[in-house]
């Protein structure tokens, strides 16, 4: 099994990249990803290690992006990156631009959530959080360790997600932007969790993929925790159809979402390694291709 989809500290994981590291080796992973959210810090600190040699490691990034013209969606719009080169100098300032972002926001929903009456700090969160990439994960989390909601799933339904009393909008690069900058770094952008976007028509993911296509999009997320087997199998024949790669991963991200579990989600992921080869086969062409 493999496992392309985790978050570590550099954003709103719970584990080190190098904890993240042991535990896949420990449960037999064959392949993993590290996909943290607009962040290639933990990518880096990984390979600042050693990775042992039946662990098959490859760089990973979520870039949030403003949704495309023809993608109806309030909030972020997730581009997984795959293969890229972690030190590319157009990659990372676009990135830090998106983390100065986040960071900003945190003291405006902190303020928003106490016009509303809910006593919560920002040092609290920052406390709670640790090492973390503060974001709203963490604030929901005190959330609910506060008893103002039942679940952090509650909390962003009822108070942080987009549209809600306590919601502050972020920058976000366009679509196009994030396609080509995880092109031009030398890697290979992929649709995240497709089966967590609304469409409002039944055409709306193969509509949505064909124009993202036109953008640069290389493959789409198949094998994900939320997306129901039908789905998966829509997904896959999507994939099929338009020659794009496929990938999947459980979207791990620790303590802060116990019930997901690296490799397995929720008990049933499957991800297989060929899927992480053809990945590696596409990543090698492109190199080979911007070398010439």
């Amino acid at each position: 099994m493999i496992d392309l989809h985790i978050h570590s500290t550099a954003s709103d994981g719970t584990l080190q990249p190098q904890e993240i590291i042991a535990q896949a080796a420990a449960i037999g992973l064959q392949a993993i990803a590290i996909t943290d959210h607009d962040s290639l810090e933990g990518v880096k600190s990984a390979l600042r290690h050693p990775i042992p040699p039946a662990l098959k490691f490859l760089t990973g990034v979520e870039i949030s992006a403003a949704p495309p013209p023809f993608i109806r969606l309030a909030g972020s719009f997730h581009i997984l990156g795959y293969g890229i080169d972690p030190q590319d100098p157009t990659l990372n300032d676009s990135l830090q631009v998106l983390r100065t972002s986040r960071e900003n926001r945190n003291p405006a929903i902190i303020a928003k959530l106490n016009r509303l009456g809910i006593d919560i700090t920002l040092a609290e969160v920052s406390t709670a959080a640790g090492e973390c990439q503060l974001g709203r994960p963490h604030i929901a989390r005190v959330l609910v360790q506060k008893g103002v909601a039942a679940s952090i799933d509650e909390a962003f339904k009822r108070l942080l997600g987009a549209g809600k009393p306590a919601y502050v909008d972020k920058h976000r690069i366009s679509c196009r932007e994030a396609l080509q900058s995880i092109r031009d770094a030398g890697g290979v952008p992929v649709l995240a969790h497709p089966g967590l976007l609304s469409f409002e028509t039944r055409r709306g993911l193969a509509d949505a993929v064909s124009g993202l296509m036109d953008m640069g999009l290389m493959g789409l997320e198949v094998f994900y925790p939320e997306h129901t087997p039908a789905f998966t199998a829509t997904c896959r024949r999507l994939a099929r159809r338009h020659d794009l790669l496929m990938t999947g991963g459980s979207d791990f991200h620790g303590a802060l979402n116990p019930e997901i579990r690296m490799g397995v989600g929720r008990g049933d992921l499957n991800v297989p390694l060929a899927l992480y080869e053809d990945l590696v086969r596409r990543v090698q062409t492109a190199a080979r291709g911007s070398a010439r």
